[in-house]
Protein backbone atom coordinates (compact mmCIF):
# COMPACT_ATOMS: atom_id res chain seq x y z
CA UNK A 1 0.00 0.00 0.00
CA UNK A 2 1.19 3.52 -1.10
CA UNK A 3 1.72 5.80 1.85
CA UNK A 4 -0.60 8.70 2.15
CA UNK A 5 1.14 11.67 1.72
CA UNK A 6 1.49 14.97 4.79
CA UNK A 7 0.10 17.72 4.43
CA UNK A 8 3.64 19.63 3.77
CA UNK A 9 4.34 16.78 1.34
CA UNK A 10 0.98 17.64 -0.11
CA UNK A 11 1.56 21.66 0.11
CA UNK A 12 5.11 21.23 -1.39
CA UNK A 13 3.69 19.61 -4.06
CA UNK A 14 1.32 21.67 -4.92
CA UNK A 15 3.66 24.95 -4.33
CA UNK A 16 5.91 23.36 -7.17
CA UNK A 17 2.82 23.12 -9.27
CA UNK A 18 1.68 26.90 -8.80
CA UNK A 19 5.61 28.04 -9.25
CA UNK A 20 5.57 26.50 -12.67
CA UNK A 21 1.97 27.93 -13.49
CA UNK A 22 2.67 31.19 -12.17
CA UNK A 23 5.87 32.36 -12.26
CA UNK A 24 6.35 32.33 -16.24
CA UNK A 25 4.78 35.39 -15.97
CA UNK A 26 6.13 37.34 -13.38
CA UNK A 27 9.12 39.82 -13.90
CA UNK A 28 12.24 38.21 -13.75
CA UNK A 29 14.07 40.67 -12.27
CA UNK A 30 11.52 41.25 -9.65
CA UNK A 31 11.18 37.24 -8.97
CA UNK A 32 15.19 37.11 -8.52
CA UNK A 33 14.94 39.49 -5.81
CA UNK A 34 11.88 37.87 -3.92
CA UNK A 35 13.97 34.46 -4.74
CA UNK A 36 17.37 35.87 -3.14
CA UNK A 37 15.48 37.40 -0.04
CA UNK A 38 14.04 34.08 0.75
CA UNK A 39 17.28 32.25 0.29
CA UNK A 40 18.88 35.06 2.61
CA UNK A 41 16.62 34.09 5.18
CA UNK A 42 16.66 30.27 5.36
CA UNK A 43 20.80 31.21 5.58
CA UNK A 44 20.11 33.46 8.62
CA UNK A 45 17.92 30.66 10.06
CA UNK A 46 20.85 28.55 10.29
CA UNK A 47 18.58 25.33 9.70
CA UNK A 48 19.91 21.43 9.09
CA UNK A 49 20.67 21.88 5.42
CA UNK A 50 22.51 25.47 5.93
CA UNK A 51 24.52 23.47 8.86
CA UNK A 52 25.51 20.50 6.68
CA UNK A 53 26.34 23.14 3.66
CA UNK A 54 28.87 25.06 5.88
CA UNK A 55 30.18 21.34 7.20
CA UNK A 56 30.73 20.66 3.19
CA UNK A 57 31.99 23.39 2.12
CA UNK A 58 34.37 23.88 4.90
CA UNK A 59 36.07 20.68 3.43
CA UNK A 60 35.85 21.98 -0.30
CA UNK A 61 37.38 24.85 1.00
CA UNK A 62 40.01 24.76 4.38
CA UNK A 63 38.46 27.17 5.67
CA UNK A 64 37.43 26.98 9.53
CA UNK A 65 33.68 25.87 10.27
CA UNK A 66 33.09 29.50 12.47
CA UNK A 67 34.80 31.39 10.11
CA UNK A 68 32.88 34.73 8.53
CA UNK A 69 34.65 33.55 5.90
CA UNK A 70 32.53 30.04 5.36
CA UNK A 71 28.98 31.82 6.62
CA UNK A 72 29.31 34.09 3.68
CA UNK A 73 30.40 31.09 1.16
CA UNK A 74 27.57 29.36 2.58
CA UNK A 75 25.79 32.38 1.89
CA UNK A 76 26.78 32.60 -1.86
CA UNK A 77 25.66 28.74 -1.75
CA UNK A 78 21.63 29.51 -0.52
CA UNK A 79 21.36 32.02 -3.31
CA UNK A 80 22.49 30.08 -6.08
CA UNK A 81 20.39 27.00 -4.70
CA UNK A 82 17.45 28.84 -4.53
CA UNK A 83 18.04 30.90 -7.81
CA UNK A 84 18.19 27.22 -9.45
CA UNK A 85 14.52 26.62 -8.59
CA UNK A 86 13.61 29.97 -9.56
CA UNK A 87 15.20 28.64 -12.82
CA UNK A 88 13.17 25.32 -12.72
CA UNK A 89 9.76 27.26 -12.93
CA UNK A 90 10.91 29.60 -15.69
CA UNK A 91 12.82 27.02 -18.31
CA UNK A 92 9.57 25.67 -19.56
CA UNK A 93 8.35 28.74 -20.76
CA UNK A 94 11.91 30.07 -22.18
CA UNK A 95 12.83 29.21 -25.95
CA UNK A 96 15.54 27.31 -27.01
CA UNK A 97 16.92 30.46 -28.76
CA UNK A 98 17.15 32.08 -25.80
CA UNK A 99 18.78 28.99 -23.96
CA UNK A 100 21.43 28.49 -26.31
CA UNK A 101 22.31 32.40 -26.17
CA UNK A 102 22.76 32.58 -22.56
CA UNK A 103 24.90 29.28 -21.85
CA UNK A 104 28.88 29.60 -21.98
CA UNK A 105 30.04 26.60 -23.00
CA UNK A 106 33.94 25.50 -23.21
CA UNK A 107 34.66 21.96 -24.66
CA UNK A 108 31.15 21.29 -26.45
CA UNK A 109 33.30 19.40 -28.65
CA UNK A 110 34.16 16.49 -27.09
CA UNK A 111 30.52 15.40 -27.52
CA UNK A 112 30.09 16.16 -31.16
CA UNK A 113 33.43 14.72 -31.46
CA UNK A 114 32.26 11.68 -29.98
CA UNK A 115 29.21 11.16 -31.87
CA UNK A 116 31.11 11.88 -35.10
CA UNK A 117 32.56 8.29 -34.22
CA UNK A 118 29.49 7.07 -33.71
CA UNK A 119 30.53 6.36 -29.88
CA UNK A 120 27.80 6.93 -27.16
CA UNK A 121 28.33 9.34 -24.55
CA UNK A 122 28.06 9.33 -20.39
CA UNK A 123 28.50 13.15 -19.35
CA UNK A 124 28.81 12.60 -15.34
CA UNK A 125 28.37 16.03 -13.72
CA UNK A 126 28.23 16.90 -9.73
CA UNK A 127 25.09 18.80 -8.72
CA UNK A 128 26.34 22.36 -9.56
CA UNK A 129 24.66 25.27 -11.40
CA UNK A 130 21.78 24.59 -13.08
CA UNK A 131 21.50 20.67 -14.73
CA UNK A 132 18.30 21.11 -16.18
CA UNK A 133 19.25 24.30 -18.39
CA UNK A 134 22.46 22.73 -19.18
CA UNK A 135 20.31 19.47 -20.75
CA UNK A 136 17.83 21.93 -22.17
CA UNK A 137 20.23 23.56 -24.01
CA UNK A 138 21.92 20.17 -25.03
CA UNK A 139 18.34 19.00 -26.23
CA UNK A 140 18.34 22.21 -28.18
CA UNK A 141 21.66 20.95 -29.73
CA UNK A 142 20.46 18.46 -31.49
CA UNK A 143 21.03 15.72 -28.92
CA UNK A 144 18.05 14.34 -26.67
CA UNK A 145 19.54 12.23 -23.66
CA UNK A 146 18.20 9.97 -21.13
CA UNK A 147 18.99 10.32 -17.02
CA UNK A 148 18.19 8.66 -14.36
CA UNK A 149 15.80 10.63 -11.59
CA UNK A 150 15.53 10.27 -7.83
CA UNK A 151 12.07 9.30 -6.67
CA UNK A 152 11.03 12.42 -5.10
CA UNK A 153 7.89 12.10 -2.82
CA UNK A 154 5.24 12.70 -2.52
CA UNK A 155 4.59 10.88 -5.88
CA UNK A 156 2.46 13.68 -7.54
CA UNK A 157 5.74 15.61 -6.86
CA UNK A 158 7.81 13.24 -8.93
CA UNK A 159 5.46 13.28 -11.42
CA UNK A 160 5.72 17.15 -11.65
CA UNK A 161 9.38 17.03 -11.83
CA UNK A 162 9.35 14.31 -14.90
CA UNK A 163 7.13 16.22 -16.74
CA UNK A 164 8.80 19.40 -16.34
CA UNK A 165 12.78 17.60 -17.71
CA UNK A 166 10.38 15.47 -20.48
CA UNK A 167 8.88 18.41 -21.65
CA UNK A 168 12.40 20.00 -22.19
CA UNK A 169 12.98 16.91 -24.10
CA UNK A 170 14.68 14.94 -21.67
CA UNK A 171 14.11 10.73 -21.43
CA UNK A 172 13.70 9.95 -17.73
CA UNK A 173 14.41 6.69 -15.59
CA UNK A 174 13.43 6.50 -12.24
CA UNK A 175 15.99 5.52 -9.82
CA UNK A 176 13.66 3.38 -8.08
CA UNK A 177 10.39 2.05 -8.45
CA UNK A 178 10.82 1.32 -11.84
CA UNK A 179 11.46 -2.25 -13.82
CA UNK A 180 14.50 -2.48 -12.10
CA UNK A 181 16.53 -2.66 -15.83
CA UNK A 182 17.50 0.86 -15.96
CA UNK A 183 21.35 0.11 -16.47
CA UNK A 184 20.12 -2.40 -19.44
CA UNK A 185 18.64 0.39 -20.55
CA UNK A 186 21.02 3.12 -20.22
CA UNK A 187 23.61 1.05 -21.39
CA UNK A 188 21.82 -0.31 -24.83
CA UNK A 189 21.35 3.49 -25.39
CA UNK A 190 24.94 4.16 -25.45
CA UNK A 191 25.70 1.55 -27.40
CA UNK A 192 23.55 2.55 -30.09
CA UNK A 193 25.13 6.20 -30.54
CA UNK A 194 23.15 7.94 -28.01
CA UNK A 195 23.77 10.30 -25.09
CA UNK A 196 22.85 9.73 -20.93
CA UNK A 197 23.50 12.23 -18.20
CA UNK A 198 23.75 11.20 -14.16
CA UNK A 199 24.64 12.72 -11.73
CA UNK A 200 27.51 11.29 -10.49
CA UNK A 201 28.75 12.30 -7.06
CA UNK A 202 26.31 11.82 -4.49
CA UNK A 203 25.50 7.69 -4.65
CA UNK A 204 21.65 6.96 -3.03
CA UNK A 205 21.86 3.68 -3.44
CA UNK A 206 24.06 2.25 -0.74
CA UNK A 207 25.93 0.48 -3.64
CA UNK A 208 28.02 3.14 -5.32
CA UNK A 209 31.91 3.15 -5.46
CA UNK A 210 34.70 4.08 -2.50
CA UNK A 211 36.73 6.95 -3.85
CA UNK A 212 38.95 9.71 -2.21
CA UNK A 213 36.88 12.98 -2.40
CA UNK A 214 38.62 16.33 -1.06
CA UNK A 215 40.75 14.16 1.14
CA UNK A 216 38.43 11.73 2.69
CA UNK A 217 36.23 8.51 2.13
CA UNK A 218 32.54 8.74 -0.31
CA UNK A 219 30.34 6.60 -2.07
CA UNK A 220 29.95 7.91 -6.45
CA UNK A 221 27.42 6.03 -8.28
CA UNK A 222 28.48 3.20 -10.11
CA UNK A 223 26.58 4.01 -13.74
CA UNK A 224 29.16 6.54 -14.85
CA UNK A 225 31.90 4.60 -14.62
CA UNK A 226 30.45 1.10 -15.50
CA UNK A 227 28.58 2.28 -18.64
CA UNK A 228 32.32 3.36 -19.77
CA UNK A 229 33.90 0.17 -18.79
CA UNK A 230 31.22 -2.04 -20.21
CA UNK A 231 30.28 -0.09 -23.43
CA UNK A 232 33.15 1.52 -24.69
CA UNK A 233 31.01 4.72 -24.30
CA UNK A 234 33.15 8.01 -24.12
CA UNK A 235 32.71 9.45 -20.07
CA UNK A 236 32.69 13.39 -20.54
CA UNK A 237 32.79 15.22 -17.13
CA UNK A 238 30.90 18.51 -17.13
CA UNK A 239 31.17 21.39 -14.69
CA UNK A 240 28.80 23.80 -14.03
CA UNK A 241 28.11 27.44 -12.48
CA UNK A 242 25.98 30.51 -13.15
CA UNK A 243 27.65 33.36 -14.85
CA UNK A 244 26.29 36.57 -14.13
CA UNK A 245 22.31 36.28 -15.28
CA UNK A 246 23.66 33.36 -17.66
CA UNK A 247 24.69 30.01 -17.26
CA UNK A 248 28.10 28.22 -17.78
CA UNK A 249 29.78 25.20 -17.83
CA UNK A 250 32.84 22.94 -19.24
CA UNK A 251 32.64 19.36 -20.57
CA UNK A 252 35.87 18.41 -19.47
CA UNK A 253 38.40 15.61 -21.98
CA UNK A 254 36.81 11.98 -22.15
CA UNK A 255 38.04 9.67 -18.79
CA UNK A 256 40.04 6.97 -20.80
CA UNK A 257 39.72 3.93 -19.06
CA UNK A 258 42.93 1.59 -18.03
CA UNK A 259 43.91 -1.14 -20.22
CA UNK A 260 44.87 -3.66 -17.42
CA UNK A 261 43.07 -4.77 -14.80
CA UNK A 262 40.25 -6.29 -13.73
CA UNK A 263 36.59 -5.27 -13.90
CA UNK A 264 36.02 -4.26 -10.64
CA UNK A 265 39.71 -2.63 -10.57
CA UNK A 266 39.02 -0.75 -14.12
CA UNK A 267 35.35 0.68 -12.10
CA UNK A 268 37.20 1.94 -9.51
CA UNK A 269 40.08 3.64 -11.28
CA UNK A 270 37.48 6.12 -13.68
CA UNK A 271 35.41 7.08 -10.65
CA UNK A 272 38.51 8.39 -9.14
CA UNK A 273 39.63 9.87 -12.48
CA UNK A 274 35.94 11.38 -12.66
CA UNK A 275 35.34 12.68 -8.93
CA UNK A 276 39.57 14.29 -9.56
CA UNK A 277 37.57 16.58 -12.09
CA UNK A 278 34.96 16.93 -9.61
CA UNK A 279 37.34 18.64 -6.88
CA UNK A 280 38.92 20.96 -8.99
CA UNK A 281 35.61 22.52 -10.55
CA UNK A 282 34.19 22.30 -6.95
CA UNK A 283 37.01 24.19 -5.73
CA UNK A 284 36.70 26.87 -8.49
CA UNK A 285 33.04 27.15 -8.02
CA UNK A 286 32.42 26.47 -4.35
CA UNK A 287 29.87 28.85 -4.60
CA UNK A 288 27.59 27.02 -6.79
CA UNK A 289 28.15 23.21 -5.63
CA UNK A 290 24.18 22.47 -3.99
CA UNK A 291 25.29 19.96 -1.57
CA UNK A 292 23.44 20.03 1.36
CA UNK A 293 23.05 16.44 2.28
CA UNK A 294 25.57 14.14 3.76
CA UNK A 295 27.96 13.15 1.39
CA UNK A 296 31.52 11.99 3.22
CA UNK A 297 31.43 8.04 4.74
CA UNK A 298 32.44 9.70 8.09
CA UNK A 299 29.76 11.44 8.15
CA UNK A 300 26.83 9.23 7.52
CA UNK A 301 25.79 8.79 11.07
CA UNK A 302 22.70 9.65 11.93
CA UNK A 303 23.46 12.89 14.43
CA UNK A 304 21.80 16.12 16.32
CA UNK A 305 18.29 15.87 14.28
CA UNK A 306 19.76 16.47 10.72
CA UNK A 307 18.74 13.84 7.94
Amino acid sequence: MTDKPSLQDRVVSAGFGAGWALIPRLPRRPTAFAFRAFADRLWRRRGAPVRRLEANLARVTGLHPDSAELRELSRAGMRTYLRYFQEVFELPAMSRDEIVARSHVIGEEHIFEAAAEGRGVVLALPHMGNWDQAGAWLVAKGHPFTTVAERLRPESLYRRYVAFREGLGMEVLPLTGGDGHNFGKLAQKVRGGGVVCLPAERDLTAKGIEVEFFGAKTRVPAGPPLLAVQTGAVLLPVILWFQDDDWAFQIHQRIEVPVEGTRQEKVRAVAQALVSVFEKGIAEHPEHWHMLQRLWLDDLEPAGGER
